[in-house]
């Protein structure tokens, strides 16, 4: 009987457990967790304490007693995994009363998982400031709430920390949320987090960007929090939320390869240096898909994923015998030097033959605040920096216009020059999480940019557009890269003055905000003023904008027939107002 032995539950390690076993009926298979809970859902512990989830059981996916009674598993909770002898392999266990047991293990996975990042700020240590990452954590924080807590300050703008500050301001807390970054979900884009920090606002969070807290004072034993720009902050509790890091001592005393940032390597099988050892989730690196950035990608779904991909790897590996290469995600056909001569695995099948590895992940994610969605796959523009690429953006509804419910969407595709898929981003009240995910698929899938165009997307009034706006993300790019199209990205910048910016929307539009120096001609009389134009530009940089771009993309190739290059700028007015508000005026 071959012995496995998980260390760490929750997403990748119980998906690696459960897996095992349904590909293994006589396996011992033991699961070390240093925390109380095995198996729980932590992406929803902020919503366990906004009141929205009420029964704390909800959070309880597993318990050591069922998953024993299910799947037959040895759960050893309040148990830490203190040291590992790979010559050996044995790993020690220490449990919480004292006890310490040394396992053998024929496989080792490893799924410890992130810490959260504690910045040196003097009082960091106050009782009153907590993570949220376990249920322990989410039980004091509702605790403090349910007893009568009324401010909050939440610490880091990320994905938990914005779903922290939503949290409590839907308990009734008044919240202020802290990011050093310059804006909000430093993730995305600033156009798209400018609609996340609207929202904030308008749901009475006070936002405090590119300032970072410096100290956090003990005032009647509640915090103090003082901000770089003097700003002071009396609250009753504070959420730490600025990041996380691998939690690799044990992987690090055992001598298994790490990046420099301390993330465990591992190849496309999730396994580590060592052949017997695996590891998965918040821990390891991984390559991201666009980038080619080496790092761990703290996400729910990669780390279940990679799980199910370790233990199909180790059933394989029972079978045939196998060594990592050196390097991140890559993958190794050559056997194992190791002596394990056990009798062949009585679960191999054509799977093992060719089992499925760990893809680069894109970082598809999602986040709700409030009534905003917003979303992302693949790499911003900040992770695009020194690259050459071309954005498309849309500002449409999310289902047909005529049909009564329409929210605006606001989406965003960056595309290499060649075509290829390199992020996307969305904010809207509705449908972005589709939008998203389709883009995600056709990148996953190698489509191109202008393949958005060809997609079969289901359509009717209440769900969609005959034109979705992934496929007009498409339009544009295939505009762009066969030439029907030059943009202006407005993330560069319009300069009046060195060009002639021309506004083609109509007298009401440019009442209510235009840019200084910009000259207002409809869409509908272009045609008929192309000598005036020409005449008004002097030779200057044609750059013709509306609100959204389309009524800009028809002036665009009015001008271009007659002779005048022009770029239109990307995603109208509309981005324009977002990214250079200091150019808008009423005058």
């Amino acid at each position: 009987m071959r012995t496995v032995v998980v260390v760490g539950g929750v997403a990748g390690g119980m998906s690696a457990a459960a897996r095992l076993r349904r590909r293994d009926e006589r396996a011992r298979i033991i699961v070390v967790e240093q925390g109380e809970e095995v198996s729980f859902a932590n992406c929803g512990l902020p919503y366990y304490v906004s009141g929205e989830i009420e029964a704390r059981r909800s959070l309880l996916l597993h318990t050591p007693t069922s998953l024993a009674r299910t799947l037959r598993l040895e759960v050893r909770s309040r148990t830490t995994a203190t040291s590992i002898d790979r010559a050996a392999r044995t790993v020690t266990l220490e449990a919480a009363d004292g006890g310490t047991e040394v396992v053998g293990y024929d496989a080792l996975v490893l799924a410890p998982g992130a810490y959260v990042v504690t910045p040196p700020i003097p009082g960091i240590d106050h009782p009153r400031v907590r993570t949220l990452r376990t249920v322990p954590d989410a039980d004091v924080i509702r605790g403090w709430v349910t007893e009568g807590a009324q401010r909050a300050v939440v610490l880091g703008a990320g994905f938990i920390g914005l779903e922290a500050a939503e949290g409590l301001r839907h308990a009734g807390l008044e919240v202020a949320i802290i990011e050093a970054a310059p804006h909000v979900l430093p993730v995305v884009d600033p156009e798209i987090a400018h609609h996340v920090r609207a929202e904030l606002e308008a749901h009475g969070v006070a936002v405090h960007e590119g300032v970072a807290a410096t100290t956090i004072a003990d005032r009647d034993g509640r915090p103090v929090v003082t901000l770089a720009d003097g700003t002071v902050l009396p609250t009753d509790l504070v959420v730490l939320s600025v990041g996380v890091k691998p939690r690799s001592e044990l992987a690090a005393a055992a001598g298994l390869a790490l990046t420099d940032g301390g993330a465990i390597v591992v190849d496309a099988d999730q396994q580590t240096s060592d052949p017997f050892i695996w590891a998965v989730g918040d821990a390891t690196a991984s390559v991201h898909a666009v980038t080619g950035v080496v790092a761990p990608v703290a996400l729910a779904t990669p780390a279940n994923r990679g799980g199910r991909v370790a233990a199909d790897a180790i059933i394989a590996r029972w079978a045939t015998p196998r060594v990592a290469t050196a390097g991140v995600n890559g993958t190794s056909d050559q056997p194992s030097e190791s002596t394990d001569s056990a009798e062949p695995h009585p679960a191999v099948n054509a799977l093992d033959a060719g089992h499925r590895r760990s893809p680069r992940p894109l970082g598809t994610a999602i986040v709700r605040v409030f009534d905003l969605v917003v979303g992302m796959t693949g790499a911003s523009r900040r992770a695009l920096e020194g690259r050459q690429f071309h954005t498309a953006r849309t500002h449409s509804g999310h289902h047909a216009g005529y049909y009564p419910g329409a929210e605006t969407m606001h989406l965003l595709l960056h595309f290499a020059p060649d075509g290829r898929i390199l992020g996307a981003q969305g904010a809207g009240r509705a449908g972005v999480d589709k939008r998203i995910d389709v883009i995600a698929t056709a990148a996953r899938g190698g489509l191109h940019a202008d393949d958005l165009v060809d997609l079969d997307l289901s359509y009717a009034p209440p769900f969609g557009s005959a034109k979705d706006p992934v496929m007009m993300l498409g339009m544009i790019a295939d505009n762009v890269l066969h030439g029907a199209l030059t943009q202006h990205d407005p993330a560069v910048g319009i300069d009046p003055e060195q060009q002639f910016v021309l506004d083609v929307r109509n007298p009401g539009e440019w009442e209510r905000g235009h840019i200084a120096g910009a000259t207002l001609i409809p869409q509908p009389q272009v045609a008929e003023s192309v000598d005036r134009v020409r005449e008004l530009a002097a030779g200057r940089p044609i750059v013709v904008h509306c609100a959204s771009g389309f009524r800009s993309y028809l002036a665009h190739r009015t001008l271009a027939a007659a002779g005048m290059p022009s770029a239109n700028v990307s995603g109208g007015f509309t981005s324009l107002a977002v990214l250079q508000p200091q150019l808008v005026t009423t005058d």
